[in-house]
């Protein structure tokens, strides 16, 4: 073979020969979420790992998303189905057998390491871990200090509920395009909680996983853009410059008593809220029991940090271009960005009326914060505060609704897998 010959042949083999239309859509996709990660500085923790990811999954034939037995399972399910319509057929017989053969011959292990990763996520794993981390990172001092903060908390779910329905509604050709169990996965972005979501999507409709945890982390990351301009909307400028008083001290009692108190009730009250509220609440008692600095430290820092990069990775690495462009992701993004929007109108909306109510005391500015995305929804608050008034100090206040957000949006998937789960 000569020199051009070669040159030639290499290049057919490449991934550049190979590169189809809708992965160079996803590398593009991949190449903005990376410019809003590094240079924007938009929640880089959680959008770069997921860009990243999104780029390896996209580059062709590297096979770092391959399962190795997806192919010999379904070659033994085919096989099955056709040896049950046909029973006495022997060619039939020795199919089944070699296939089954085959898959026996296939590991796990010889997937690609992503997919290996991956299993963390399938099996909720990380989203579990992730909530023991949060919990260990969240002082619900604010929260106990303004009890109020609970009606924000429930508020900013509003985008859960009004997803759901429009999902549910959505129909293509006179048939919806999704299941009841498929928009409430799909409602539960509006929770603004990644780990929930996987969770939720897991249990009611895995086949939406990839699509449902992108968008949700993709618009947890995008909150400093996604949620100021719907405060603004929604308020006055004598409302935003509203300063709010110093909250109460928080006793330590009060704070070990509340991660005890509160995974017996909501747990007994919707006991599919197990997983979530119990390593939530844990995390919560690492860092306030006093006795075991060790682990608190390690669930905010090493284990978070560990699980965050896998979790985020192997997220972004399921967000194939060949199976990713479809009719039901872009309705799940337009859902997701919905629920989102509705959610922080929620909060924001009751802000106002406790404001009213209240007398001016309550700045409907940290009703936005309502969403469990903790905690860049309420430093999204403490920025727009101080962009009208210098002065404000929204964050400790707004930490109260956030907080009570994550507990919100447990009860609420909790309440959804009560409702639809097989």
């Amino acid at each position: 073979m000569d020199f051009f010959g070669i040159i030639g042949e290499t290049f057919a083999r490449s991934g550049f020969a190979n590169l189809s239309w809708q992965q160079g859509v996803m590398l593009l996709i991949s190449f903005v979420l990376l410019y809003c990660a590094i240079v924007k500085g938009f929640e880089p923790l959680l959008l770069l790992p997921i860009a990243f990811g999104m780029m390896l999954a996209n580059l062709p034939d590297t096979g770092i998303m391959k399962d190795a037995t997806e192919a010999a399972t379904l070659a033994v399910q085919n096989a099955s189905a056709a040896l049950a319509a046909d029973p006495t057929n022997p060619e039939l017989v020795t199919a089944l057998a070699k296939a089954q053969s085959e898959l026996a011959s296939v590991h796990w292990y010889d997937s690609g390491v992503l997919k290996i990763i991956h299993r963390g996520v399938k099996s909720s794993i990380f989203p579990c871990l992730i909530f023991m981390g949060v919990g260990a990172m969240t002082d619900f001092g604010p929260l106990l200090a303004n009890p109020v903060s609970l009606l924000l908390g429930a508020a900013a779910q509003l985008g859960i509920y009004v997803a759901f329905i429009f999902a549910n509604a959505i129909t293509v050709g006179g048939e919806h395009l999704f299941t009841a169990a498929q928009a409430a996965a799909i409602g539960i972005i509006g929770g603004a909680d990644g780990p929930t979501a996987i969770f939720v999507t897991n249990k009611l409709a895995p086949e939406l996983l990839s699509a449902i945890a992108v968008a949700a982390y993709s618009y947890m990351a995008l909150i400093p853009l996604i949620q100021p301009p719907i405060m603004k909307a929604l308020t006055t400028k004598k409302e935003r410059v509203i300063k709010m008083g110093q909250l109460r001290k928080v006793s330590k009692a009060e704070k070990v008593i509340f991660p005890i108190v509160v995974s017996c009730v909501v747990i007994m009250l919707i006991p599919d809220t197990a997983s979530l509220i119990g390593c939530l609440m844990l995390g919560n008692l690492f860092r306030e029991a006093g006795c075991v600095e060790r682990l608190s430290d390690t669930a905010q820092n090493a284990l978070c940090n560990i699980v965050t990069i896998m979790l985020g990775t192997t997220v972004g690495a399921t967000a194939d271009g060949q199976t990713f462009l479809s009719l039901q992701t872009i309705g799940i993004v337009v859902m997701g960005l919905a629920a989102f929007c509705f959610s922080t109108s929620g909060g924001v909306l009751l802000g106002k009326l406790l404001c009213l109510v209240t007398g001016g005391k309550i700045n409907p500015l940290i009703g936005s914060a309502g969403v469990s995305a903790v905690p860049m929804a309420a430093r999204v608050s403490q920025v727009e505060g101080r962009k009208y008034n210098p002065t404000n100090f929204l964050l400790m206040h707004a930490m109260g609704p956030n907080v009570a957000g994550v507990i919100g949006s447990a009860v609420a998937a909790g309440f959804l897998l009560l409702m639809f789960k097989a």
